[in-house]
C-alpha cells in the first residue's frame, strides 16, 4: 500500500544536493509473519527525516534491510547519489555499504569491551590495508590523520579520559555515534540515538544531526522520544504493521487522526 501524503509543505529539496534511498517491493517475514512490506518509499527528499510507529511496526527491521544486515525476502533497495549512478544496495554485502557512504548506528548497544575509547574510534577510521592485528594500533599515519577530528568529537560529547573505557550505556551509545560521524556518512541511519541520554547530551546529538543535514548528509532517525522527532525532523514517515502509511511534516503527522488513535493518544497532541 502506497503511503498517503499529508499536507507536506512545498520546499526546494535540491537546494543542497543529497543522496536518496529508494525502497521498492521490499518484504521481510519471520516465521511466516510479514514484518515489513513496503511498496515504494523514498528516503532523503528532506535533510532530516523521522520514522515512527508502534512497537513491532517494522521500523528497525526496515533500517536493517536497508543496511543488508537483514536480507530481503524480495524487493530492491537502491542508493541514488546526487549526480551519480544508482547503486543497488540490496546486491551488496553489508560491509560494502559504508564505502558508499551509507552508515547506521545501532539500536542495541554494541561495543568493543577490551578497546579503550580512543582505540575504538581509531578502529572506525582505519583503512582496510591497516586492518591486521600487527598493524592496526601501531599505524601512526592513521593516528595523525584523524587525531584532531577524534579529539573534537570526544571533547564535544564529554569523554574526559579517552584512554579509559566506555562503561555506561550512555557512553557506549555516544561512542557508537562518534564512530558513525568519523566515517563521514553521506546517508546516515540512526536507530534510537538518544535513548537513555540525559537532556544535555540529547541536545548535543540533535545539534550534530542538524549540522549534518544542513551540510548535505541525508539523515533518517528512528526514535521513541517524539520530542526529538518533532523538534528535529523536516519530514516524518509513520509505519504500522510493516507498511509506511503516512508521510508529511511533523505537525501534520502529529495531528493526523490515524497517528493519534493508533500511536500517540489524545494527550500527546
Amino acid at each position: 500500500m502506497a503511503s498517503d501524503v499529508v499536507d507536506a509543505p512545498v520546499v526546494d529539496a535540491t537546494a543542497v544536493p543529497r543522496p536518496r534511498i529508494r525502497v521498492q517491493n521490499a518484504v521481510k517475514s519471520f516465521s511466516g509473519r510479514v514484518v515489513v512490506d513496503v511498496d515504494d518509499l523514498v528516503l532523503g527528499d528532506r535533510p532530516i527525516e523521522g520514522l515512527i510507529g508502534p512497537n513491532g511496526a517494522g521500523k528497525t527491521t526496515l533500517m536493517r534491510m536497508i543496511m543488508h544486515s537483514t536480507p530481503l525476502d524480495r524487493g530492491t533497495i537502491t542508493l541514488v547519489p546526487p549526480g551519480g549512478r544508482e547503486v543497488v544496495l540490496s546486491d551488496l554485502p553489508a560491509y560494502a555499504l559504508a564505502h558508499r557512504g551509507v552508515v547506521k548506528s545501532n539500536q542495541v548497544i554494541m561495543d568493543f569491551p577490551k578497546l579503550t575509547i580512543w582505540d575504538s574510534t581509531l578502529l572506525s577510521v582505519t583503512e582496510a590495508r591497516y586492518e591486521r592485528p600487527a598493524r592496526i594500533f601501531s599505524e601512526q599515519t592513521v593516528f595523525k590523520r584523524h587525531e584532531e577530528e577524534i579529539r573534537h568529537y570526544l571533547d564535544y560529547f564529554g569523554f574526559d579520559d579517552p584512554d579509559g573505557f566506555a562503561l555506561s550505556a550512555g557512553e557506549k551509545k555516544l561512542l557508537d555515534i562518534v564512530r558513525c560521524l568519523l566515517l563521514k556518512p553521506t546517508f546516515l541511519l540512526l536507530d534510537e540515538p538518544t535513548a537513555g541520554l540525559p537532556d544535555e547530551l540529547t541536545e548535543k546529538v540533535m545539534e550534530v544531526i542538524r549540522e549534518l543535514g544542513a551540510a548535505g548528509t541525508s539523515v533518517v532517525i528512528v526514535e521513541h522520544d517524539l520530542n526529538v522527532i518533532w523538534g528535529l525532523c523536516d519530514e516524518v514517515h509513520f509505519m504500522a504493521e510493516g507498511k509506511v502509511v503516512l508521510r508529511g511534516d511533523p505537525q501534520s503527522i502529529r495531528e493526523h487522526h490515524t497517528v493519534v488513535e493508533s500511536y500517540l493518544g489524545e494527550g500527546h497532541v
